[in-house]
């Protein structure tokens, strides 16, 4: 008999097929924003959390421990000031320090960052469970003029190794000033890590150096020879050391050095600097955004709410015109629990539906959102399996849909066998 009632359920919808699939495609818009809320809640704080791992402090000029993770490591922003050249070495020398590695930003290629800092960054930079960086093609830069791609610098724009680049001043779309007299070399092109990593052009801070010196050459001397002559004296002639970075990282030798080196930064007399732990700066992050969070979840929740409210008043409204075939299913002995039962599975068949339109839906959105994070926030969406907790939702709407059903099922039973045996004039 329940299967009986199942292939009469399915019927009844197959009959019903066009408001029915309307009515599918509501309850899965409601279903895939709900699963897209919790997706991009996962995926991003997974991708902020594994950005860096392994860095005991961050150090930057004092501001606020958010915003320095945020422009030091996920190239969102951009800094307030500059840390000094001697500070960083103070620090980089103090006994409690194990490594350290400089941080200079403010510069692009063609839309991507461009990071200056030391050959130690490929050898202390971690993420993920501590990984290390590990290189597709080629090996770090060794000297000036040579740069080393991230994955998607050099899959997007097309570049292999000996490609040249010149970088732009800022690191905004608008380019005001570029650097064509000081072309980078690609020497290594960086295995995909899933974090901004990908989307940066490292350089040495030498490099940065170079690329910002001022050099006045008159109309008659410039030709190619002649300005590379300049270029190569001028960089014989001048110290390219910096004068200043943007921020630098830390490793300590134990983990009692970690705050004890953080209060003496943060006390600093000589420079007003800021040694933020990175993972107090994300949970910083998250408290800030869990009123968010749970606001999105809310709105997604009165969606579906609102979708299983359209299929309760589909079935409901449908009623009339099913009066007969409730009354003959009456008369030939249907039982409360039958009626009730068809009326269930006609919901628990719709939630289904809706949840499948709902996976098919967030599927196809994450496939073409991927590009649009990955370039905006530098965050991987991955296509993945729905996991435990999507299972649950998933299996929580279902069940809602179902328990709906109850109400037509109800209100169905109440009529009179008569009533559905009667021809009305």
């Amino acid at each position: 008999m329940k299967f009986t009632i199942l292939r009469l359920a399915a019927a009844s919808l197959w009959n019903r097929r066009l408001t029915v699939t309307l009515t599918a495609i509501a309850i899965g818009l409601s279903v895939a924003l709900i699963l897209g809320v919790e997706k991009m809640r996962r995926d991003a704080r997974s991708a902020f959390s594994s950005t860096v791992s392994g860095t005991d402090l961050i150090v930057g000029a004092r501001s606020g421990a958010l915003q320095l993770m945020l422009y030091s490591v996920f190239r969102i922003g951009n800094a307030t000031n500059n840390v000094s050249w001697a500070s960083y070495q103070r620090y980089a020398d103090d006994r409690r320090v194990r490594w350290s590695v400089p941080l200079s930003l403010g510069d692009s290629h063609r839309g991507f960052r461009v990071l200056g800092t030391s050959a130690e960054y490929f050898e202390h930079y971690r993420y993920g469970q501590r990984f290390p960086l590990r290189f597709a093609e080629g090996g770090p830069f060794s000297a000036t003029r040579e740069a080393v791609l991230g994955s998607a610098v050099a899959k997007e724009l097309g570049y292999t190794l000996g490609a040249d680049l010149v970088f732009a001043h800022g690191a905004g779309d608008v380019v005001l000033e570029t650097h064509d007299e000081y072309p980078m070399r690609a020497v290594g092109i960086l295995a995909p890590t899933g974090t901004p990593v990908d989307r940066t052009v490292h350089v040495s801070l030498e490099s940065i150096t170079l690329i910002h010196i001022d050099m006045e050459v008159p109309d008659e001397q410039s030709s190619k020879n002649r300005f590379q002559r300049l270029i190569k004296r001028a960089v014989a002639d001048r110290d390219l050391t910096p004068k200043s970075i943007t921020a630098f990282m830390l490793g300590t030798r134990s983990k009692l050095d970690i705050f004890r080196l953080q209060r003496d930064i943060n006390r600093d007399r000589n420079e007003p600097l800021l040694a933020a732990l990175p993972g107090v700066a994300l949970q910083e992050l998250w408290d800030l955004l869990g009123v968010a969070e749970t606001v999105l979840r809310l709105v997604a929740a009165m969606v579906v709410l609102t979708g299983l409210l359209g299929m309760t008043t589909l079935i409901l409204s449908t009623l009339e015109m099913r009066r007969r075939e409730m009354a003959v299913l009456r008369a030939v002995g249907a039982r409360p629990l039958h009626i009730t039962g068809l009326f269930v599975f006609e919901s628990a068949l719709l939630g289904i539906a809706g949840v499948v339109f709902g996976l098919v839906m967030l599927y196809a959105a994450t496939l073409l959102a991927q590009p649009l994070a990955a370039t905006t926030l530098g965050l991987h969406l991955p296509v993945e399996a729905p996991r435990q907790g999507d299972l649950v939702i998933l299996a929580a709407i279902v069940a809602a849909a179902a328990a709906a059903g109850l109400i037509p099922a109800w209100r169905a039973y109440r009529s009179a066998l008569a009533d559905g045996l009667t021809i009305k004039i």
